[in-house]
């Protein structure tokens, strides 16, 4: 595992909300799900992303954006267009003024809209969870990206419009699997760019002492790594490692080791199976005490409370 696979690997698709949408103007729809993490793409025709707070932006075919946190936003054929649904927790949709929503109706598999020959077909993807060790990734995005077609060459979009209307088996976790290769390839595009200030830790996996480095620890957090390790596993000093590695990424490299091993223990967490005890061998702590004792003094709470907090 590279270290951009392992922090990408936080949002993974698991049963993913994904629907297409046919429209015909006027149209317009406030989403309101509190999604952490959501994905549109259009296929046809275009439309507008109006957050609450911040800059519209206008889709066209091809076009891909990603929106980051809970706020409401818009999505319309035209900024100026008042909402006609309302899309709440558990994609419940509704009119603005809380009736039951029987205007849109469903048009097939995954689809819904106003008419089967609407000029606009859009792609939504919706990630219901955020895994911890996604965190730092998603932190580092504004609360909206938008990757332009022109500024990429990937069969994703078509491929997605393609299987996102087959009931075939085991469609889910194809489409899954999709969306998160949707998702992971915009990121990659959009960090490349000059202006997307990318954070260090992103960049430093082209350093090729530090992002070996950042690999083993990825690799390898049960292991009882300490620079001296970690710099022979490089093959260079200890001194060399820990200048380079706090350089490039920002925080020492045990410091580094901490937050990655808190954060795969809180996913882990999550899993029906997991126990502290499990969790805390995985991730290389020594006992459920050492690993508790480490969760709360960072995260504030305690593995057992984080994980019943994970299933409700």
């Amino acid at each position: 595992m590279d270290v951009v696979s392992g922090l990408l690997d936080g949002p993974r698709a698991q049963g993913a909300f994904l629907l297409r949408s046919i429209l015909t103007p006027p149209w317009s729809i406030a989403i309101k799900d509190e999604a952490p993490l959501t994905l549109v793409t259009i296929v046809r025709g275009d439309a507008w992303i109006v957050p609450d707070e911040g800059v519209a932006v206008r889709l066209g075919p091809g076009d891909v954006a990603i929106i980051r946190g809970t706020h409401p936003y818009r999505v319309a054929d035209d900024p100026a267009t008042t909402p006609q649904v309302v899309i709440h927790p558990g994609q419940r949709c509704t009119t603005p003024d809380g009736q039951e929503l029987f205007e849109m109706t469903q048009l097939g598999v995954r689809t819904w809209g106003n008419g089967l020959d609407g000029p606009t077909i859009l792609l939504t993807g919706t990630y219901t969870m955020q895994g911890a060790v996604g965190q730092r990734l998603m932190g580092a995005l504004p609360p909206l990206v938008l990757v332009p077609r022109e500024s990429w060459d990937s069969p994703l979009v078509p491929l997605l419009a393609t299987e996102i209307v087959k009931d075939d088996p085991g469609q889910e976790a194809v489409l899954d699997r999709l969306l998160d290769l949707l998702l992971i390839a915009t990121l990659r595009e959009w960090f490349a760019r000059p202006g997307a200030k990318a954070p260090a830790w992103y960049k430093a996996h082209s350093d090729p002492v530090v992002g070996r480095a950042l690999r083993i620890l990825h690799n390898n957090p049960a292991e009882p790594w300490t620079v001296a390790s970690l710099a022979a596993q490089t093959g260079v000093s200890r001194a060399a490692l820990a200048r380079r590695f706090t350089a490039l990424v920002g925080e020492p490299p045990m410091s580094y080791l901490t937050e990655w091993r808190l954060a795969l223990a809180a996913d882990l967490l999550r899993e029906r199976d997991a126990t502290v005890s499990t969790v805390a061998h995985k991730v290389g702590y020594g006992s459920p005490f050492a690993l508790s004792t480490a969760f709360k003094r960072r995260r504030g709470v305690s593995p057992r409370k984080h994980r019943v907090a994970a299933h409700e």
